[in-house]
Formats: C-alpha cells, structure tokens, sequence
C-alpha cells in the first residue's frame, strides 16, 4: 500500500520555498539543509552529510549531500535522489519546482520508506551542486552526484547499488514526464510500466527525451540509473530557471502522482531481489 502524501510534502515545498534563493554555499541553503535533517531526524532517520568542497569557476565553495540511509533485509542498495540547491540567478529565484519539489518529495519518501519493513536497503539522497555555478557544461553543475558517484567507486560500494532512481522538477501543476533517454532500459519500463498501471498515463508520455541531470555521473560509473522529470514548464518553458517558478506553479498532486509511481516501482524492483537476503545479489546491473 502506497502511504504517500502528496500533501504533506507541499506543506515542505511551502517551507524551503520560504527560505527564499538556495544556491550552494549560501545560509539560505544551510537553513534549508538544517530543516531537513531535522525533519529526518524526527522520522527516526539516519542522516550521513558527504560534506566536500567543489571546484567550480568561481573558485572553491563548500558543498554538502545529505544521505538518509533506511536499512532493510538486504545489504543492497536503492537509490532515489535529487537535488536541493537552487540556480544563482540575478532576478529572484525561489525554484519552487526546481529544486523545491525533489527536496519535499524526498523528505516524504524517507518518511513512506521508513515505516515500511523494507526487503532492499534504501538511500534516499539531497544532492548539493546540481545547478552550473555560471554555464552549464561537461565541467560546470552535477556536483553533487558527480561527488558520491565517484565516492562509491573507490569505497568499492558500486556493487551493493542496484539502482538509481533520480527526480527533479515534478511538481508543475501542469504535470508531463517523457521517458528520458539515457535511462537504463529496464528502469524505464518499470517505471512507465506502473505510471500505467496506475492509470497515470496521462503524466508519464510515452516520448523520449535525453536530458542532462545527476542520473547521468551514475550511468558513467555503470549503474542502473532512470530519470524522472518534468522539463515542460509552463509555456514554451517560461518557468524554468525564472523567477516565474514560484509556489503557485506546483500542485500537491503532481507529487502524489510521482510519489505513487516511485513507491510502485521500487517495489517491484524490490521483487527482483527475490525473497530472501542471500538472493539479493543474485539478479543483474543491467
């Protein structure tokens, strides 16, 4: 049973969106951190902050990824990530749905996951740096997720990682999720497989897109990674990265919708793991 609530998670975005602009290093983006983990903390969550300093182009700025880590039966891990860092911006730039809406989004979820006796181990990660610090380039955003990704390669953890799940920008009110390219093939099915079965097809279009977000450090390192976005906002795209993208724009049942299809996925990528922890790293990466 699904135990989402697309509401209580509004009531998140209501609030970081009040702590105004969030871009990384700024005490906008620490009230921010502080609020989640004290949220965290109040669902009896573990937090593990991966704290590190990014070189960007304008100089060094201190970054910091926030890890809910939910134990289950199995020692392998699931991902369901996205970011909380705001775009720096010359105008007033709230970013209610990008990235307030990942961030409420994935407090709800460590709150669903963590009620819930779970077969697969869950973490459910804040990415800092996932906005360009001046342009958007190979060099220049995904920190963040660039950070961990490569973190996880040398603490040797890339084979407890079964799966990625990334989610940014699903609150537009307006709500329309293409399938994103780059994504792992039998992530994608799964995903679009459940968006169906919950009658939620009319969110979840069936037409691909490749995008550019933190799924992608992931998928370089090998890992099974899918992207869940909504880059259709507003008209021709008038929303994004303008300060147009305020608290009105987003809908409690945009988050509902994909809160539902995240909960049904991860179960059913749970149910590739078997039933029993000795089979949990039987099934494949890929």
């Amino acid at each position: 049973m699904c135990d989402f609530n697309g509401q209580r998670a509004f009531d998140d975005l209501r609030r970081i969106v009040g702590f105004g602009p969030r871009p990384s290093g700024s005490p906008a983006l620490e009230h921010t951190r502080q609020f989640i983990i004290e949220e965290l903390h109040a669902s009896g969550v573990d937090i593990t902050e991966d704290s590190f300093t990014a070189a960007t182009q304008d100089g060094p700025i201190p970054m910091s990824n926030l890890i809910a880590k939910i134990p289950g039966a199995c020692p392998s891990i699931v991902i369901i990530a996205g970011h909380y860092d705001t775009k720096r911006m010359g105008t007033p730039f709230v970013g209610a749905n990008d990235a307030g809406s990942s961030a409420a989004f994935l407090l709800e979820m460590a709150r669903v996951l963590a009620r819930r006796a779970n077969q697969l181990t869950y973490w459910v990660v804040f990415f800092d740096g996932e906005e360009a610090v001046k342009s958007w380039s190979s060099t220049d955003g995904l920190y963040g997720s660039g950070h961990l990704s490569a973190k996880l390669a040398s603490d040797g953890m890339l084979a407890r990682v079964r799966a990625v799940i990334v989610v940014d920008m699903i609150a537009d009110a307006h709500l329309d999720i293409h399938r994103e390219t780059q994504s792992t093939p039998w992530l994608n099915k799964i995903v679009f497989t459940q968006a169906n079965r919950l009658r939620f097809a009319r969110f979840f279009l069936d037409d691909d897109r490749p995008i550019q977000d933190d799924h992608v450090p992931f998928l370089k390192h090998g890992l099974p990674a899918v992207h869940i976005i909504d880059l259709d906002y507003g008209p021709l795209d008038l929303f994004w990265h303008s300060r147009l993208d305020t608290l009105d724009k987003c809908s409690p049942a945009s988050l509902n919708v994909v809160g539902q299809v995240v909960i049904s996925a991860l179960n059913q990528i749970g149910a590739k793991s078997g039933h029993s922890s000795k089979h949990c790293s039987k099934w494949p990466l890929n």
